[in-house]
């Protein structure tokens, strides 16, 4: 079977601690707008973050190193992007002309799932999150539709959409790097293309039900956006086609076994340049950056190091008798540990198992599908999730863990089911 040794490691008494803090932080989360505070999202990590290096629990230099510099620099690039392209309107004037096509509710939330399905298969989640969310708060007053009802099918849309993509979000690249997936873009697709589209239609039947009262047969009135800044326009299509096309540099190359000329980290610093380099209004873009979110995902790294340094989901799993290389038990525990510890530190400690005792190609496509489906059942289960929320809840469309997870859970649910039917020996024997 497995060496258990891998898994199990005793619990400490600051692990105890650390667990303790996670549990305060979850609930927090969770009870922050029963309560009616104003504390945010972000203020609520970094206060666990804090209380974790204060208790000891982990060493300054553990922390340090447990934060993820290449995710907070992929971040900081894109999120300049995506405040350019927005400030500049032109954002605003090419969704448009997407949207345009939509006749009414039921049609527009079904062009943001697949829209950013596909797109976040090709830039990533996080960036589809980043740039979406002001665009779609703009459109549901425009439209004068629930702004959850929107932010929630881009949130769906960009977790279910990279599942299929080895690009699609920072998990799958770990396990597309791994010297089991020959050729991951094709692999990737062979075996979650299908039920990735049936998980987009799954997720506009639940937007259906819970939302119910926003759909109906009134007619959406398109008006045309204009840009507002075109020196600043001209800055961030160049911006936005130096992401497209270095993603596509990268996957041709990688493709053709020539390896990876530069990371995703690079991608985002490279495309923000030309409005660092020639817009004056730089200073104001980096000004409306979103630094609470990139304080978040720093001690959301620091928090959860600490949390799995302590050992109890090690021995929690090792405990269970269950085998951790079975597509069922993968797919759960990918889904549940994925809201404790973030599901790119879980795979990167997951895949080496399943690399040692598995190696399978299902095995790692049902850790890919696991870990990313994770980010639909809770607010703190995927990164581009807190992106969404936080942003939103600057700009006055507040989305609540209530919110999220009373569609998010039943969703997360059937998801689950359709990846577990769809990597069964039925369709891969």
């Amino acid at each position: 079977m497995y060496d258990p040794q891998i898994l199990y490691q005793a619990i400490s008494p600051s692990g105890n601690f650390s667990l303790a803090v996670l549990a305060a932080v979850l609930i927090a989360i969770a009870g922050r707008q029963l309560l009616r505070t104003r504390v945010m999202i972000w203020q609520i990590m970094f206060g666990g973050a804090v209380a974790v290096l204060i208790s000891g629990s982990i060493s300054p230099a553990d922390a340090a190193r447990s934060i993820n510099i290449d995710v907070i620099l992929f971040l900081a690039g894109m999120f300049v992007v995506g405040v350019a392209l927005e400030e500049s309107g032109y954002l605003a004037s090419l969704a448009s002309r997407f949207f345009r096509r939509a006749r009414n509710v039921d049609e527009l939330v079904l062009a943001i799932l697949f829209g950013a399905g596909i797109l976040s298969a090709l830039l990533m989640n996080d960036t589809l999150a980043i740039v979406g969310t002001s665009l779609l708060i703009h459109f549901a007053r425009k439209y004068e539709i629930s702004a959850k009802l929107l932010l929630l099918s881009l949130a769906f849309g960009v977790t279910i959409g990279s599942v299929a993509s080895p690009i699609g979000n920072p998990q799958n690249l770990l396990i597309a790097l791994g010297d089991g997936i020959p050729n991951p873009f094709v692999t990737f697709l062979r075996y979650l293309a299908l039920p990735t589209v049936a998980n987009l239609l799954l997720a506009y039947g639940a937007l259906r039900i819970f939302y119910w009262r926003e759909f109906g047969d009134r007619v959406l009135n398109h008006g045309r956006e204009y840009v507002v800044d075109r020196h600043l326009a001209h800055l961030s299509r160049i911006s936005l086609f130096l992401v497209v096309a270095l993603i596509a540099v990268k996957i041709v190359s990688v493709s053709l076994g020539f390896g990876s000329p530069f990371g995703l980290t690079e991608i985002a610093l490279i495309s923000a340049l030309p409005i660092f380099l020639a817009s004056p209004r730089r200073v104001e873009v980096a000004r409306k950056v979103d630094w609470r979110t990139l304080v978040f995902f720093a001690s959301m790294f620091v928090l959860m190091e600490s949390v799995w340094n302590g050992g109890f989901f090690q021995g929690a799993l090792h405990g269970s008798g269950l085998d951790p290389t079975s597509v069922p038990v993968i797919l759960a525990t990918s889904a549940l540990l994925s809201q404790f510890i973030s599901n790119v530190p879980f795979v990167a400690l997951y895949l080496p198992l399943l690399s040692a005792f598995d190696g399978s190609v299902l095995g790692m496509m049902a850790l890919a599908a696991g870990s990313t489906i994770a980010g639909n059942l809770t607010i703190i289960g995927a990164a581009s999730n807190v992106i969404i929320v936080q942003n939103g809840e600057r700009k006055g469309a507040v989305i609540t863990f209530t919110d999220f997870t009373k569609v998010g859970a039943p969703l997360t649910a059937a998801n689950l089911l359709v990846y577990w039917i769809f990597l069964g020996p039925f369709f891969c024997p």
